[in-house]
């Protein structure tokens, strides 16, 4: 390696269950053999990259970017998840998590970790993660945030847009068609566009106020379960819902909603090519759900049925 080399730090790639247990035993295995240690002070930091091999999988792993992992290692993160400076204990019990936490804390002790007392909950059956209510339900908006934002007044000003699309585009997972319905205030935001807060921004602008405030509870994905795709395009935006249902006769439970607006250039596609464009945004959008799973996908253009039908004729 070159001594002026630059280092290079990635974000790692985020991974399903199916996927993130293979990567856990393959690095366990070369930790325990010897192969591979954790240092606390690398400057380079690469991701995980599974390559699916026609014997099985492989994986290739480099050092990990976080100071907590490192210190609460060796079986320790079976019963955590940790992002930056958060960390949750989870366990079946209340006796288990009571252990957990034992076991936890007594690492913090050993490794000099402070944690603030003001900011710990233990032994709760909710709590809010990341800026979710997160439950055995599944996860929710979190109400004090909705708020404060369904408080906010009808914009002013560019600046005044930009940061009540960007609070309400944190919660756009829960929101169907959240790039449709706030397409008027989106434009606003445009280069060259006059600033004018018309009749349709303000419906775009009480209509995600109303969904926030009737934002859906988001359910966990089963990894044992095939995923259902529904996705959608309109004149001028890209819509796709991730769901389950545990039987046919089942509701389908919402995981999450996405949606994004067409770029110039896509605005111009047949109506047959936006509908495709809708399903390669969806499979990516959700690849890390997706990946290694079975996938049922539902699409209201016919056109898009006959294609994948002639593909698969001209296989045989």
């Amino acid at each position: 390696m070159e001594e002026e080399a630059k280092p290079i730090r990635q974000r790692q790639r985020r991974m399903n269950s199916t996927i993130l247990d293979v990567v856990k035993k393959e690095v366990t295995k070369l930790f325990v053999a010897g192969i591979i240690y954790p240092i606390l002070d690398s400057q380079w930091v690469s991701p995980v990259q599974v390559v699916p091999k026609k014997f099985g999988m492989t994986v290739t792993k480099n050092q990990h970017e976080e100071l907590v992992p490192i210190q609460t290692q060796n079986n320790w993160r079976d019963c955590m998840e940790v992002f930056m400076d958060d960390f949750t204990m989870y366990a079946d019990s209340f006796d288990a998590c009571l252990e957990n936490l034992s076991k936890v804390l007594t690492r913090c002790i050993n490794t000099n970790l402070v944690l603030n007392f003001e900011k710990c909950h233990f032994m709760v059956t909710e709590g809010i993660m990341l800026g979710y209510l997160v439950s055995n339900k599944g996860m929710e908006v979190d109400k004090s945030k909705i708020d404060i934002i369904t408080s906010l007044p009808i914009p002013a000003s560019l600046r005044e847009v930009r940061s009540f699309l960007g609070h309400a585009g944190f919660y756009r997972i829960f929101i169907k068609n959240f790039s449709k319905i706030a397409l008027p205030l989106s434009k606003q935001l445009q280069k060259d566009v006059e600033f004018k807060f018309d009749q349709p921004c303000i419906e775009a602008f009480q209509e995600l106020k109303n969904q926030l405030t009737s934002a859906p509870i988001l359910q966990a994905p089963s990894w044992e379960l095939p995923f259902e795709l529904m996705c959608d395009a309109s004149n001028s935006t890209l819509g796709a819902v991730l769901g389950q249902r545990a039987g046919v006769s089942k509701l389908v439970h919402v995981i999450a909603y996405a949606s994004r607006t067409m770029d110039l250039t896509q605005l111009n596609y047949t109506t047959t090519k936006k509908e495709l464009l809708t399903i390669v945004f969806a499979l990516d959008k959700f690849c890390s759900y997706l990946l290694g799973s079975k996938i049922v996908m539902f699409s209201d253009h016919v056109a898009l049925r006959f294609l994948l039908k002639k593909q698969m004729q001209s296989r045989d």
